[in-house]
C-alpha cells in the first residue's frame, strides 16, 4: 500500500510503529519536562481564548525572543507543521523542491503532497556535512521554487556556516525561489544569532519548542517569513487546522517566560549526555563520525555499506534502538540520539559497544 502513496514519510511511520526499546537512542528530543519544570503551568491552563491567527501573547513572545515583528510570525503545530504550512504557501503543482541529502524524510513527503517534484543536493561526510552553495547552484533547475535546509542538520547536527546561508540566499533570490531553514535544534547549540529569516525576505525560518526544550507535547511551532508570505502561510493554516490549541498556546506562552531556565536545564542534560556519547565514539575504532552540535550524531561503521542489519540485531538482541540511516538516505550510517535520561544513554551505549564487539562473531 505504501508504495502508491506519493507523500509517504517512511521514517515517521517507522518512528510511530516500531517496537518500544528499553534503551532508546533513536530519538532526538531533550528529556521531556515535567510540570515541575514549568512553574505556573496548572494555573495557566484555560479552555478559552482568542487565537485565530495565533495567541497574541505567544506571537509577541516569539517575536521578542527572536527579534522579529509579530506580522512576520505564524504559529503552527510543531516544526513539522510549520514546514508543512511554509511549503503549502510557496508551492504549486509542478514546482520543484531542492532538499539536502542526507535529509529528514517528512520534508520530502510534504513537498510531494503539494504536487512538487524533488531534487537533491548532497552534504558529504568527507566535507564534514558542510553546506556547499556550489552543490545547491548546480542542482537548481528553472522549476526550483524552494530550497530546504536544516540547521543544525538533521540527521548530523552540523550547523550551516553563515556565509554559506548568505550565498544560498543570493542563489535563490536570483532564481525567484525561497529558502526554508528548519532551525528546530538551533537553540540547543547556544547560537543566539537572529533566525535565518532575518537575513532577508528570500528566507523562511521554521522552529518550535519541541526539540530544544523538552516540550514536544505542546506542539508549539512557528514560521517566520516576510509579512506578505506570512499572510499566505496563515491562509494555508485556515484550510489545515484553522488555529492551534489554546491550551497548548497558553502553556507555550508560559514556557517563553521561563525559557532561560528551560534552556539551562536542556544544556545541563546535553552537556552530561554529550560527554558520554563523545567518550563512547572516541573509544570505538570501528566508527567514524562528524562532530555534532545538538542531541544527535550520525556515525557509520567502517567498511559497512548498510547499517540496517546491525541496527535490527541490536534491537532484537539488546532492546536498544538506533535510527537506521536509510531513512535519511544514507544507509551506511545510523542516527544516535543522546538527549534523554543519562543512565539509559549510558547503558544503551554499552549495548551498542557490545554489539560492535560481537559483529565478527555474528552476535
Amino acid at each position: 500500500m505504501t508504495d502508491v502513496i506519493r507523500y509517504h514519510a517512511p521514517y515517521m511511520e517507522w518512528a510511530k510503529t516500531r517496537a518500544a526499546a528499553e534503551f532508546d537512542l533513536a530519538g532526538s528530543n531533550i528529556l521531556a519536562c515535567s510540570l515541575a519544570d514549568l512553574p505556573g503551568a496548572r494555573e495557566a491552563v484555560d479552555l478559552a481564548g482568542a487565537n485565530d491567527n495565533g495567541y497574541s501573547p505567544l506571537v509577541e513572545a516569539i517575536g521578542a525572543r527572536y527579534g522579529v515583528s509579530p506580522d512576520r510570525i505564524t504559529t503552527a503545530g510543531g516544526t513539522a507543521g510549520a514546514n508543512f504550512l511554509a511549503l503549502a504557501a510557496l508551492l504549486e503543482p509542478g514546482d520543484e523542491v531542492l532538499v539536502e541529502r542526507p535529509g529528514y524524510d517528512p520534508l520530502l513527503g510534504a513537498a510531494r503532497l503539494f504536487g512538487a517534484s524533488i531534487a537533491r543536493f548532497d552534504r558529504s561526510f568527507d566535507e564534514g556535512f558542510a553546506l556547499d552553495p556550489d552543490r545547491v547552484r548546480h542542482a537548481m533547475t528553472p522549476r526550483t521554487k524552494v530550497i530546504v535546509i536544516t540547521s543544525p542538520h538533521n540527521p548530523t547536527a552540523v550547523s550551516a556556516a553563515p556565509a554559506a546561508l548568505e550565498a544560498i540566499g543570493r542563489i535563490a533570490e536570483g532564481a525567484g525561489a525561497h529558502v526554508i531553514v528548519d532551525e528546530v535544534y538551533k537553540d540547543l547549540t547556544g547560537d543566539r544569532t537572529p533566525p535565518a529569516a532575518a537575513r532577508g525576505d528570500v528566507f523562511v525560518t521554521t522552529n518550535s519548542l519541541t526539540k530544544s526544550y523538552g516540550l514536544s507535547s505542546l506542539r508549539a511551532g512557528w514560521v517566520i517569513a516576510s509579512p506578505a508570505l506570512s499572510y499566505r502561510v496563515r491562509r494555508a493554516r485556515d484550510v489545515v487546522d484553522g488555529s492551534g490549541s489554546i491550551v497548548a498556546e497558553r502553556l507555550a506562552t508560559l514556557a517563553f517566560q521561563h525559557l532561560d531556565a528551560l534552556t539551562e536545564r536542556a544544556r545541563t542534560i546535553l552537556a552530561r549526555n554529550k560527554a558520554l556519547a563523545d567518550a563512547f565514539l572516541q573509544s570505538r575504532v570501528e566508527l567514524e563520525w562528524v562532530p555534532s552540535a545538538g542531541t544527535i550524531v550520525f556515525p557509520r561503521i567502517r567498511g559497512t555499506a548498510d547499517s540496517q542489519p546491525f541496527v535490527e540485531r541490536l534491537m532484537r538482541e539488546r532492546k536498544t534502538a538506533l535510527g537506521p540511516g536509510f531513512f535519511f538516505q544514507a544507509p551506511a550510517h545510523f542516527r544516535l540520539g543522546y538527549g534523554g535520561d543519562a543512565e539509559k544513554i549510558r547503558q544503551g551505549l554499552a549495548h551498542v559497544g557490545a554489539a560492535l564487539d560481537g559483529m565478527g562473531e555474528g552476535v
